[in-house]
């Protein structure tokens, strides 16, 4: 009996100090964002990292799992690569409003050899390698109107952005690579001359594209003859705050550009005509110009150029789903 009494006290005693343990120094609960990513970024210095050039650097090589980097809110004034076979990398902003990453080269900046950086040298943001994903994030190239000045280029296959931002003016956004399919959902792509262009597959979809006052083209595609695609505006909204009847749909930087555009809504600064032909007659018999049941004040067709093209319900659906023009990639 003593020893049951023992035992039943010593038991007590242990809760209590466990107890009273607990109340003098708590257990800290681990953040959630700890939890769910990878890497955080921070440029308070209170993350992993206080730069994304940082983050990108400790990413291994032919990875083939996920990598989750969590960029908190900030300005991060960064000239940035994510290189060539760092795969697999998703960057989650805090807020797109709040999460910037800005650069100012622009493409007659000298190099330093005599030469000029060149376009694809003045991007801000350079994806090469595959399987990137970024959502909720502004990406800038704040030079100006300085002529070509590139926010981001896109060289890696398989990318998605989601709620992001692309501000600039000339040459804002480059999907540059042939071999690249690109997907962007609910972003905001801003510019003045050419201000999406390249030789990508690329899908814009329930995007706004704002054309800004002082330019005249919102797309220049340079899709190799090869590609049965290369831009598809799909339930976009375009708007501007230049004149009406200021911007055509876009112009062929190559002869066998293709560009889109479905269900979209159309502001009065696009030009009647809709598409120019950059001063090339040949173009207008290789190139694909389309439109499908777009509304709004610029999407009257009575006045279209002669070379470009209305769908038909068959060729919308037939040909402009998701498998369609992604094939074997589903992007989610």
């Amino acid at each position: 009996m003593i020893l049951i009494k023992f035992i039943a006290a010593s038991i007590f005693f242990l809760n209590f100090s466990y107890k009273n343990d607990s109340i003098k120094t708590p257990i800290k609960e681990i953040p959630k964002e700890v939890k769910s990513y990878d890497i955080i970024v921070d440029a308070n210095g209170k993350g992993d990292f206080k730069t994304v050039e940082e983050a990108f650097n400790v990413v291994p090589l032919f990875k083939t799992s996920q990598t989750k980097i969590f960029v908190k809110n900030g300005i991060y004034k960064e000239k940035l690569e994510l290189a060539l076979n760092k795969n697999n990398v998703t960057l989650i902003g805090e807020s797109k409003e709040k999460v910037i990453l800005t650069y100012d080269d622009y493409a007659s900046k000298s190099n330093g050899a005599g030469g000029t950086i060149g376009t694809s040298g003045s991007a801000s943001f350079i994806v090469t390698g595959n399987g990137f994903k970024a959502q909720n994030i502004t990406f800038e190239n704040s030079s100006g109107p300085v002529g070509q000045a590139v926010a981001v280029r896109i060289d890696g296959d398989r990318i998605i952005f989601e709620n992001c931002k692309f501000l600039g003016f000339q040459d804002t956004l480059y999907p540059r690579e042939s071999a690249s399919r690109q997907y962007y959902k609910n972003c905001y792509i801003e510019g003045t001359t050419d201000f999406i262009f390249g030789g990508s597959t690329a899908v814009f979809e329930d995007c706004e594209i704002f054309s800004k006052k002082g330019g005249s083209y919102i797309t220049a595609a340079n899709t190799p003859e090869s590609n049965p695609y290369g831009f598809v505006f799909l339930n976009c909204k375009l708007t501007s705050n230049s004149g009406d009847s200021s911007y055509f749909l876009g112009r062929p930087w190559r002869n066998y550009a293709r560009t889109v555009f479905v269900k979209c809504d159309m502001g009065s600064h696009i030009k009647p005509l809709g598409w120019h032909n950059w001063g090339k007659p040949e173009a207008e018999k290789t190139v694909f110009y389309a439109e499908y049941q777009s509304t709004g004040a610029g999407a009257n067709t009575a006045s279209r150029v002669n070379w470009s093209h209305q769908l038909s319900v068959e060729q919308f659906k037939r040909k402009y789903s998701m498998k369609a023009i992604f094939n074997d990639w589903k992007p989610n």
